[in-house]
């Protein structure tokens, strides 16, 4: 059976061949390779029956009909390089003269929002971080309750929400994805999240939708040193080695204890300019141990409060695509100027 394979392969390339130099076309040429190559082609066909054959023939029978694979892609390149020369050689009413230079197009350039983004993935991606994503129209259990943020609580006036409907709302933060992948995932969890994020805010420094990202590091044993270690290490990769990171005592209702991060700033180098009000530092990014409420509030015993720890963090990246970029304006970001896009 093996001998009648080969010799079956060896026809079907003198076929394939005698076709293939027939063709008129490039669109026929392609449609001759398909018959012999295709899916449904015999070539195709002649492979599914090596499995029928004795184990010591198949060996012999698979190098032959390859062997005619490997020819026929060989004379259909050779036939497709003809057919071409011989359309550039006979010249049209319009002919082209391929020894021209090519005509150079307009490329588009990434958002300063984008590059931002992308840098804060990448570098976070490098830490072992997975990337989540969540919708943005929420619940207002998920944006708020759930994060320790009960309805009457001050901590919502500092959110100025739209609401949707009665319990659903533009998420005012991306914290609502850690919500959802707490409540599917066990620990350890180690991802960030970052996302367009809506407010009611629209002024020189705020707009009604920003981009955020928020992080969350949940297992046994997690500290608020490998907080502070993670994100120094994150403003230096982002901002520059030579980047000074401090830490001052804050509060937000879904950490504690919780943190606002400064780096030195980008504009004077912590010397004191107008754009850090002369102290020499910039607010980033707000960060904390994940409040024992948060886990409570999922009822999965694999969120016990005494069994596990975790830190989240948050920062605007707009903001840090700002300063990283030196961009002294918010509304700059959003109206599409392509003078200042060009330069990116």
């Amino acid at each position: 059976m093996t001998d009648a394979l080969t010799v079956r392969s060896r026809d079907l390339a003198q076929q394939a061949m005698d076709a293939m130099k027939a063709a008129s076309g490039e669109a026929e040429l392609a449609q001759v390779k398909s018959q012999y190559l295709g899916r449904s082609g015999s070539v195709t066909s002649m492979l599914k029956e090596i499995p029928k054959l004795p184990p010591d023939e198949r060996r012999s029978a698979g190098t032959s009909i390859n062997e005619t694979k490997k020819h026929i892609e060989a004379v259909f390149a050779e036939c497709r390089d003809a057919l071409r020369g011989a359309a550039l050689s006979q010249g049209s009413a319009d002919p082209v003269d391929v020894t021209l230079a090519g005509r150079a197009t307009w490329r588009g350039h990434s958002h300063p929002v984008t590059l931002a983004w992308d840098s804060i993935c990448d570098i976070f991606s490098s830490m072992g971080y997975d990337i989540r994503e969540g919708p943005e129209v929420e619940t207002d259990w998920h944006c708020f309750e759930a994060l320790n943020m009960p309805q009457g609580h001050p901590a919502r006036e500092m959110q100025d929400t739209f609401y949707v409907a009665d319990g659903v709302v533009l998420r005012t933060h991306t914290s609502p994805v850690q919500v959802r992948t707490m409540l599917h995932e066990a620990p350890p969890l180690r991802m960030i999240c970052p996302g367009v994020v809506y407010r009611r805010d629209n002024d020189l420094t705020h707009t009604p939708m920003f981009h955020q990202v928020e992080g969350l590091v949940v297992d046994q044993g997690t500290t608020m040193a490998e907080l502070k270690g993670t994100l120094a290490e994150f403003c230096r990769a982002f901002f520059g080695s030579e980047t000074q990171v401090r830490f001052r005592p804050s509060y937000f209702p879904f950490t504690e204890p919780s943190a606002e991060v400064d780096i030195s700033c980008v504009f004077c180098s912590g010397d004191g300019c107008r754009v850090c009000q002369s102290t020499g530092w910039l607010e980033v990014l707000g960060a904390g141990m994940v409040d024992p409420a948060v886990f409570a509030s999922l009822g999965r015993p694999e969120y016990d409060p005494e069994g596990v720890q975790g830190f989240a963090f948050g920062m605007g990246i707009d903001r840090l695509a700002m300063l990283r970029y030196r961009i002294d304006d918010l509304r700059l970001l959003f109206e599409n100027d392509v003078r200042m896009l060009e330069q990116f």
